[in-house]
């Protein structure tokens, strides 16, 4: 998929760079990350945590993922199978509270066949959507339009987190 404009995206492009040189797992690597704001981390609970897609369909696309390096969801105690959904609620009222939109996708992709892009470490989305998201370039050329800069989007996430949890 191509973005029109997204000079946001150069610094994560650059990140592969180091990772070829020591792999690991992206999300792993965003739970251990020292500051939140530089991986686009929205909350951390015990068992999981919500973080921005750094690739969005949306602006404002999240994903839940838990913190066990885990691929399937029968892997999951069911204390992490519970707080991974109330992370999605959670998500869910964020980006609506944050963004005004006008509904949400939720859903997960497992295993390449099903389009999962990772898929060693299982990840919700939540995917804001608006009335008209849509337009021709998608039809045209698989092109999706971000209208606003991640980091302008993670501060009204943010502060509708703190809203909602107080």
């Amino acid at each position: 998929m191509e973005r029109l404009w997204s000079p946001w995206r150069s610094q994560y492009i650059e990140s592969f760079k180091t990772q070829d040189e020591a792999p690991g797992c992206v999300f792993c690597s965003a739970l251990g990350a020292s500051d939140d704001a530089d991986v686009f981390l929205i909350h951390r609970g015990v068992h999981s945590f919500i973080v921005m897609n750094l690739y969005p369909y949306n602006a404002g696309h999240l994903l839940v993922l838990p913190n066990k390096h885990a691929a399937r969801i029968d892997s999951l105690t069911p204390d992490e199978k519970t707080e991974l959904m109330d992370m999605i609620a959670l998500g869910a009222a964020i980006v609506e509270k944050g963004l005004a939109c006008h509904g949400y996708n939720v859903g997960a992709n497992f295993g390449r066949v099903a389009g999962a892009g990772i898929t060693e470490h299982l990840h919700m989305h939540i995917v804001p959507r608006w009335n008209g998201d849509t337009n021709f370039m998608t039809v045209f050329h698989d092109v999706r339009i971000i209208s606003e800069e991640m980091k302008k989007t993670h501060a009204k996430l943010l502060e509708a987190k703190h809203a909602i949890l107080g």
